[in-house]
């Protein structure tokens, strides 16, 4: 029996439980919040849904992570950059749609009012447009990481270097925000936000239809990073974490495979951080400290590296955890989740993911004797 037929029978398991999962979120959830009556023991408070709006965006970055992690072997640390700046650029749109309505009734927002900017700086410029916030979204950490993967990958840094590395980026780029004169608010970031193409962002009605979005959102992302594991690219991935120096030998040129993954994670970081910032009211550097990138390796790592849904459920379990604990435990609650980390490190060592699906991590390539990755035919 080969791999992918030991394998077959887990893919429905994994569909199913996606599936339902998604189906109660945009069935269930928008009717307890928005139907059911208040006091009703059925009623689904609006801070419950912010809370599983921003854990359901924390959960596209794990699975963004695990693409690059799981299946090329790239560690970044770097990810919680571009979150950051998938947030920024839509916090700007949101910045601008205040208008007049700040506390000093100025067209510019109030933290340039405050510091006695005269005019918008360049790079704000058309940012009161929501295609084009939409488009910075992606384009801010899809050309940084681009740039940035080109020259690492080209000079073949990879495992702890690169983790370093991508760690030292993400730290200049939270000094340089921190900084007033840069222009994104300094260490207050953006908040106060009104609306979003009009609709009050204060209404349960624009609030459940962001998490519908964000849930939505994880969807396709799972299905695409699915996708493209069970593809040639995918193929390519494990062998390029696995066997690099063999799969160069075999004719391939592996830093355009890193590079473009790098780039689609990066891309998927700035979607999620985008869903996260008008759900959650504000969005600053501290979402660029080297813990935050940290933390989203230990979601993937608790989840289940290289099985896609596992760091899904790792976002989930550490972060509902990490919320439940803060409030029931405040002057224990690091104990408590040092504690679930050490469980699952002992007794769960292939993450949560392995309780659902016992699913192996992500297989390795074979490259001398299997037909799964053929040498490139030059043109």
């Amino acid at each position: 029996m080969t791999l992918s037929q030991r394998n077959r029978p887990r893919l429905p398991l994994a569909v199913a439980i996606t599936l339902a999962a998604y189906l109660l979120l945009v069935v269930a959830f928008p009717v307890c919040n928005l139907l059911v009556p208040a006091g009703k023991g059925l009623h689904l408070s609006d801070y419950a849904v912010g809370l599983v709006g921003k854990i359901l965006c924390y959960a596209m970055v794990a699975v963004a992570l695990d693409l690059i992690w799981g299946f090329g072997g790239i560690l970044s640390l770097g990810h919680g950059l571009f979150f950051a700046l998938g947030g920024y650029a839509m916090g700007m749109y949101l910045m601008r749609s205040i208008g007049r309505e700040g506390v000093y009734g100025s067209v510019l927002p109030d933290f340039m009012v405050f510091l006695d900017w005269k005019e918008l700086p360049w790079y704000w410029r058309g940012t009161e447009h929501f295609l084009w916030a939409l488009a910075l979204v992606v384009l801010a950490p899809g050309l940084l990481a681009f740039v940035f993967g080109f020259f690492a990958f080209r000079s073949r840094i990879k495992g702890v270097y690169f983790a370093i590395i991508t760690q030292a980026l993400t730290y200049a780029f939270m000094l340089l925000f921190f900084r007033n004169a840069t222009g994104f608010g300094g260490n207050n970031g953006f908040t106060d936000f009104k609306r979003i193409l009009g609709f009050p962002l204060a209404d349960p009605r624009t609030k459940m239809v962001l998490f519908v979005l964000t849930a939505t959102a994880l969807l396709a992302e799972l299905a695409l990073c699915r996708f493209i594991v069970e593809s040639k690219l995918g193929r390519v991935l494990t062998a390029i974490r696995d066997e690099e120096s063999r799969l160069r030998f075999c004719g391939y040129e592996t830093t355009r495979y890193k590079v473009f993954v790098f780039t689609l994670s990066a891309v998927l970081c700035g979607i999620a951080g985008a869903l996260y910032v008008p759900q959650v009211g504000i969005i600053n550097p501290s979402e660029m400290s080297a813990a935050s990138s940290i933390e989203i390796a230990i979601w993937v790592a608790a989840g289940g590296r290289g099985t896609l849904l596992g760091p899904l459920l790792g976002a989930v379990a550490v972060n509902g955890a990490k919320s439940f604990l803060t409030v029931a435990f405040p002057d224990a609650w690091l104990y408590a989740l040092g504690l679930m980390f050490i469980l699952i490190t002992r007794y769960l060592p292939r993450g949560l993911a392995s309780l659902l699906l016992r699913a192996p991590r992500a297989p390795r390539a074979r490259i001398a004797h299997s037909p799964a990755v053929a040498p490139e035919r030059s043109a």
